[in-house]
């Protein structure tokens, strides 16, 4: 936990008795916030809660429908549009926000570019950003293009564009949910040297291990209202977890229902190879959920896409139901009964401006075609029935996807997958970037899946959500199988010595349960 600031300081932004309604709606309802110089204060709530909403207000995106911003001991009407950075409160998106094709330098120096006379001044820029990047012990080179650096070097790059604005307030969206655990440490480096500078950090994030590290205080938002506002020091990530859903969650993972040995083997899977991985074999049976664990670029959706025909591959063979197959479309793979369900929901996963129901069946509309026409009737009845199975809570079906809490995007997206009545379900970080109590709903719904016969793969970067999930966990390294682990075997501890390559194992003899 960050300990630079001066408690005793006035704060340098607050907000004071905000509310805010979209139409008739209201989202927030009277809340106080505030940050004081060199403190790291997180927000943290529930999909839907209202965090999302508050940053935007705090630094100028949306107006509050009530209540008062102060700023350095001023009531401010921040600028919309983003000219609130020039006044030193910079936000940076859980969407990182850099164009792809520009250098480092441009993407530093974008709108406010150097000039002498109508000509850049790119070596000044590239001087400048030089500067940025070595007071935040970053290597990375300012003519490098955005488009080949790594997601943490990106953040860094957006962390770098808001020094260089002089900036006192720094908002960060769940800025580690893409990146490693090395990669996390590196970034809560650099934002103890922000802090110890006197920059103010608000941090939002579903990590409760990472809020109790990294933060000071936590105010706790639920329903779009102020539950509390508590130093770090008396809190655990319990009491964090409970204050946030109102409700214990001693039960967070549900009981594992071992499946049935004598199950016949529903998909096999022997020497696979592509580009990026090879020598994959293993073995999935009904009512079995089967981890995959690694560190980020081991090749655990490398194998997924292969499986499902997203990427070619190139050797090795796949059994479905002791048939052989080759699927090279999505397509194919959805009519043989194995559904995949993406990381990057977003991205691959969901039309952001479109309602729920396209949504729904978009992999699924032969199902809702009559004589040639597509039937919204059937189609309104499937999403009827995904909103009370999966528990997808929004104000109406029309509302573009994109304007939905995480949570509810995900349980979504969950409802496609399973729109198609799968027998396989592969689900590739299920819980990325959703809150604990909908964590708990997927995962008490993944265990119900399993129970009915049902075969999973879960691919997830959280360790415990695959020790809390899973009969067995294959873990990978490089491409390969390190080991396969069950029963006991599967720790932390365990699954990190592999994944580490502290250890190696033939897989051969337990590739199935």
């Amino acid at each position: 936990m960050s300990d630079t600031h001066d408690a005793t300081r006035a704060p340098i932004l607050s907000a004071h008795r905000i509310s805010k309604s979209f139409g008739e709606i209201p989202v927030l309802f009277s809340i106080d916030f505030d940050i004081k110089p060199g403190e790291v204060h997180a927000i943290i709530g529930e999909n839907g809660a209202g965090k999302s909403t508050l940053i935007k207000i705090l630094s100028g995106i949306e107006q509050p429908t009530s209540g008062t911003i102060t700023y350095d001991g001023q009531t401010v009407v921040l600028p919309p549009d983003g000219k609130a950075e020039a006044m030193g409160i910079v936000l940076i998106h859980q969407e990182l926000n850099l164009a792809e094709h520009l250098t480092v330098a441009d993407s530093i120096f974008l709108g406010r570019e150097l000039r002498q006379g109508p000509f850049l001044k790119v070596s000044e820029m590239r001087r400048r950003a030089a500067e940025v990047m070595e007071t935040l012990h970053v290597h990375v080179d300012p003519d490098a293009r955005i488009s080949s650096l790594s997601v943490a070097d990106k953040q860094m790059v957006e962390i770098a564009k808001a020094i260089s604005r002089d900036a006192r307030v720094l908002i960060m969206d769940e800025p580690t949910a893409v990146l490693s655990v090395g990669e996390t440490q590196t970034l809560f480096e650099q934002i103890r040297r922000l802090t110890a500078r006197g920059v103010s950090v608000v941090f939002i994030s579903h990590k409760l291990d990472e809020i109790m590290e990294l933060a000071n205080r936590v105010t706790v938002l639920r329903d779009g209202q102020l539950i509390a506002t508590v130093g770090t020091e008396a809190l655990t990530p319990d009491s964090i977890a409970q204050m946030m859903v109102g409700r214990e969650l001693s039960n967070l993972y549900p009981p594992k229902h071992e499946p049935n040995v004598d199950e016949p083997v529903l998909l096999s899977v022997r020497n696979l190879a592509t580009r990026s991985v090879s020598g994959i074999s293993f073995d999935l049976r009904r009512g079995e959920i089967l981890g995959f664990a690694g560190l980020i670029g081991s090749g655990r959706t490398a194998v997924a896409e292969a499986i499902v025909g997203l990427t070619h591959r190139n050797a090795g063979e796949i059994e479905l139901n002791g048939q052989s197959v080759n699927f090279t479309r999505v397509a194919q793979s959805v009519e043989a009964g194995i559904a995949y369900m993406t990381k990057d929901r977003k991205g691959k996963g969901l039309l952001l401006n479109m309602g729920l129901r396209p949504n729904l069946t978009l992999l699924t509309l032969a199902k809702h075609m009559r004589a040639g026409f597509l039937d919204t009737s059937s189609e309104q009845r499937a999403l009827e029935r995904a909103t009370r199975r999966f528990d997808i809570r929004a104000r109406d079906a029309s509302v573009a996807v994109g304007r939905l809490s995480g949570g509810n995007q995900q349980k979504l997206m969950l409802g496609k997958t399973m729109e198609s009545d799968p027998d396989i379900i592969i689900m590739d970080e299920p819980t990325r970037g959703i809150d604990v109590g909908t964590k708990q709903q997927i995962y008490h719904i993944i265990a119900a899946l399993a129970a009915e016969g049902k075969a999973i793969i879960v691919i997830s970067s959280e360790l415990q959500e695959v020790i809390g999930l899973s009969h067995r966990v294959v873990v990978m390294r490089t491409g390969r199988i390190a080991g396969v682990l069950e029963g006991a075997e599967i720790t932390e501890e365990e699954i990190m010595r592999y994944a580490a390559g502290i250890k190696q194992s033939g897989h051969d003899e337990r590739i199935s349960a």
